[in-house]
């Protein structure tokens, strides 16, 4: 497998508080790997440290072999990593197609840009039916699928999902977890997801991290993972 992300030995931190010490996961391409960890764990800074918002004081951060962790966000969802923040955080004055557009701002191949639209909305076929509603109209599932979709719609090789599953009803979430899966499968697009929910994380995934106070505790295949004792006390049961 083609590795496309390399996040090794990284320490970064917000002012005196050190966020992550030490840390070190590798994403291939076609594979979901889960991050997963509590409140606190690292796992936030993580993403934000790849997708170049948070800076690291030590460590390297590698995306297709090119080392990224000096460069600037938009010139790293330029290289093609694609992030889905905490929150879902879509443009709720603007219609879906406009959200989805925005996400393609970095690309000049109209026709292209077109043919994912029309990918996105296979994916999603509730996005075509309202693609002329505010995005601040939709329930909170559809718009963490207007936010994967944008993200898809920058033709990502990389993408990053925080906490897809915060605050929606079961059912979506495992809607929206099978789409995941599916997309990475056919699009041979490499994700890593942080989620609360393991068992939904893991379900999807080949590999997984946990994270305690910024460091990685346990890292194993998502089936080991699954079967181990500890992991399935603190975050299965």
């Amino acid at each position: 497998m083609i590795r496309v992300l390399k996040f090794q030995d990284v320490y970064a931190s917000y002012g005196s508080v050190l966020a992550l010490q030490g840390v070190s996961l590798k994403v291939a391409e076609g594979e979901v790997v889960a991050l997963l960890g509590a409140n606190g764990a690292g796992k936030s800074s993580t993403l934000r440290t790849i997708s170049g918002l948070l800076r690291p004081s030590k460590g390297i951060v590698e995306f297709e072999g090119r080392r990224i962790d000096r460069t600037a966000p938009e010139r790293i969802v330029q290289m093609g990593i694609s992030q889905v923040p905490e929150g879902r955080q879509t443009f709720t004055e603007l219609t879906v197609i406009e959200n989805l557009r925005l996400g393609a701002y970095t690309r000049r191949d109209g026709r292209a840009v077109k043919q994912d639209l029309e990918r996105v909305y296979t994916y999603f076929p509730v996005l075509a039916e309202r693609r002329r509603q505010q995005a601040g109209l939709l329930s909170g599932g559809e718009q963490q699928m207007l936010a994967i979709g944008r993200a898809l719609m920058a033709k990502p090789r990389l993408l990053l999902l925080d906490e897809p599953s915060l605050g929606l009803a079961p059912i979506l979430v495992r809607e929206i977890f099978e789409i995941i899966g599916k997309i990475s499968k056919e699009e041979g697009l490499a994700i890593l997801v942080v989620e609360q929910d393991a068992s939904l994380a893991l379900g999807i995934a080949s590999h997984g991290y946990v994270l305690e106070t910024g460091t990685v505790a346990l890292h194993d295949t998502a089936d080991n993972l699954k079967k181990s004792d500890s992991v399935r006390r603190a975050y299965l049961e």
